[in-house]
């Protein structure tokens, strides 16, 4: 699944937003998770924390405050699967975000 994710360059995306970064990818992710999540569930949370690595470094290359803070980019992150968990289908399954 990680080869299927790797050419959609999440990164090189930086006009997008992240509702549309969401709108593009969530039915791909839901249907993974809909077919593979009842029997590799620990699969999935591995991809859960490669999508939202992915997403982190959208966030770096689109913000100039998270440019050289992964750290902070990831509690940027969290903070959005907090406050909007229905945006990325992964973060409706992991009710916590995978993140660290």
């Amino acid at each position: 699944m990680r080869s299927r994710v790797r050419p959609w360059r999440l990164s090189t995306k930086t006009p997008a937003t992240l509702e549309e970064l969401s709108r593009l990818d969530n039915s791909i992710i839901r249907g993974w998770f809909q077919y593979y999540g009842c029997f590799y569930s620990t699969q999935m949370r591995k991809l859960a924390n490669y999508l939202e690595l992915r997403l982190c470094r959208w966030a770096r290359q689109k913000y100039k405050g998270l440019a050289e803070h992964k750290r902070k980019s990831l509690q940027w992150l969290r903070y959005i699967a907090q406050s909007r968990p229905s945006l990325f289908i992964n973060w409706h399954y992991f009710e916590k975000s995978t993140i660290g």
